[in-house]
């Protein structure tokens, strides 16, 4: 039987740090995600008109009026945006499982 060791400082931190590393990929998931909305969804154009198709339909191409309607630089910036959430919570991902490797592979040393 063997008794249940205290978990190293190094693993605990580790596995924060893949916490917020997760945490930041979900934001940016999100972000993606409501980005692929606006492109799917129809809308309404700004000043009272009819209503747009999606942006990803054919039909969208023969709409002059809502060619203009539509805030792309917003898009854009929407998924900019995302771009530092996926990074940083791609590389905090990352350090965190080297670290916690690295916590394992000290502490099977001790066995």
């Amino acid at each position: 039987m063997t008794s249940a060791a205290p978990e190293s400082p190094l693993l605990t931190r580790a596995r924060r740090t893949q916490g917020w590393g997760l945490g930041l990929l979900t934001v940016a998931a999100l972000l993606w995600v409501w980005f692929v909305v606006l492109l799917l969804t129809p809308y309404e154009q700004q000043d009272g008109g009819s209503a747009c198709p999606p942006l990803l339909t054919s039909e969208y191409v023969h709409h002059d009026d809502c060619v203009e309607a539509r805030d792309w630089p917003g898009l854009l910036a929407l998924l900019g945006g995302s771009v530092p959430f996926a990074a940083a919570g791609a590389a905090l991902y990352a350090a965190g499982a080297v670290t916690q490797r690295v916590a394992e592979h000290l502490g099977g040393k001790d066995d």
